[in-house]
């Protein structure tokens, strides 16, 4: 019988640094958990075969929801994905070398990798002997553009086999452990189009590639718009903000990342770039489920279009995790006006407390209006608690992260008021 053999997979990761220390090792208790999520696997690659793309949501949600870690949501989350979408399941025994100190290939010094059409090459094993030449990403045709509509029209030419690259903190992990195996990257780091942060009109444009640390480091945002500097803070650590973009934080869909909420609560919209031009998506309609979004395969995230507050707006982020740079085991952003001492407006949303980031339209409106009264603090948490659809996963029960959920809200909100009185 085939099976696909996670302990390579494992050695690959913790050895290699592509989704863990250099200095951690598989114990005992991850490869019991590996083994159970071994058998899934089997199954759910020979389901995913078969079935039609919109089908397949419920595997993608499944193990964005209730894998135990986060290397289990990404390692199975991206590969019954990619099963899913192109209904392929090349079961085997895959034996996964890493790359050699040596290689020059991997070598910082080498500049082919900065030419267009660069490819690396791979060879799965099963049950043959390893050679020395073997790297771990599949093979693939690399291009770097310098204008989005030449990404536009490699995205259009090789279809779904051609993958757009931002920061790379999701994509380039998976191709590593042969998760993802796009025969096309397109590497945008060289559009100087989808970079800078500007304002026009009462409205705040970030390009896409704008890098989580040029968040914090903008001197408009810290002006208009402060909440996304408290966010992108939040975010992983400093190593992972220099090179993150908002662009790929906001477009993979993944519902643990943090700035989709935060796009949400701003009433913020996104530019799709595509070959009939540009079209805009509310950050409120446009995530579908886990991992799946409006976005189109030959579209391109090219900005986000911020509406700017006014003057005197109070907001907060509040995010519980478990230690410094994880996901969020729940989390909130407000965003409020106050008139008086009665809130003019007010914008709730939430963070990884369900397959999608959440807007909480009826906490919004159940504030908008009201002194911030005990009584009505309460309806409001409880009305964003019963949208909430977490999963019981290592960051704890679903219960539990339920009422995190609204614990967070209830801290944003009272920062929030308290900086739109000061």
């Amino acid at each position: 019988m085939q099976y696909f053999d996670c302990t390579p997979v494992i050695r690959a990761s913790c050895t290699n640094g592509a989704l863990c220390s250099r200095k951690t090792r598989p114990k005992a208790a991850l490869r019991s958990k590996f083994i159970f999520f071994n058998n899934l696997l089997v199954v759910s690659l020979r389901v995913a075969s078969h079935i039609p793309r919109n089908a397949s949501v419920f595997l993608s949600h499944f193990v964005a929801s209730n894998s135990a870690t986060d290397v289990f949501r990404q390692v199975f989350g991206a590969w019954l994905l990619e099963c899913a979408v192109h209904r392929s399941a090349p079961l085997g025994t895959y034996d996964i070398p890493p790359p050699h100190d040596g290689d020059a290939r991997f070598s910082r010094s080498n500049d082919s990798l900065r030419e267009s059409d660069v490819r690396l090459s791979v060879r799965s094993i099963s049950g043959r002997q390893r050679e020395e030449k073997d790297v771990i990403p599949g093979e693939f045709t690399y291009h770097r553009p310098s204008s989005v509509a030449e990404a536009v029209a490699i995205l259009v030419s090789h279809g779904d086999e051609a993958r757009p690259l931002s920061g790379g903190h999701s994509l380039i992990p998976m191709m590593k452990l042969r998760m993802a195996a796009p025969e096309h990257l397109v590497d945008l780091g060289g559009i100087a189009d989808l970079k800078g942060i500007s304002e026009d009109g009462g409205t705040i444009t970030i390009r896409a590639m704008t890098t989580q640390h040029e968040l914090i480091g903008s001197d408009l945002l810290a002006e208009k718009l402060p909440i996304i500097k408290e966010t992108s803070l939040l975010i992983a650590d400093p190593q992972i903000r220099y090179v993150g973009t908002l662009g790929g934080n906001v477009a993979n869909g993944d519902p643990g990342n943090d700035m989709p909420a935060l796009m949400q609560c701003l009433n913020a919209s996104y530019v799709l770039t595509g070959p009939d031009g540009d079209r805009e998506v509310a950050a409120r309609d446009f995530y579908e489920a886990a991992y799946f979004t409006a976005l189109a395969p030959e579209e391109i995230l090219t900005a986000v279009k911020i509406p700017t507050p006014p003057a005197g707006h109070g907001y907060a982020y509040e995010k519980l995790k478990r230690k410094v740079g994880d996901y969020a085991t729940a989390a909130a952003a407000v965003l409020l006006t106050m008139n008086g001492g009665s809130v003019a407006s007010a914008s709730v949303a939430l963070t990884n407390v369900a397959d999608t980031p959440l807007y909480a339209a009826d906490a919004s409106n159940i504030l908008t209006g009201s002194t911030l009264d005990d009584a009505t603090v309460a309806s409001a948490v409880a009305a964003a608690e019963a949208i909430t659809d977490p999963a019981s996963d290592g960051r704890g029960p679903a219960e539990y992260r339920t009422k995190m959920a609204g614990i967070m809200m209830q801290r944003a909100l009272a920062r929030a008021a308290d900086r739109a009185r000061s």
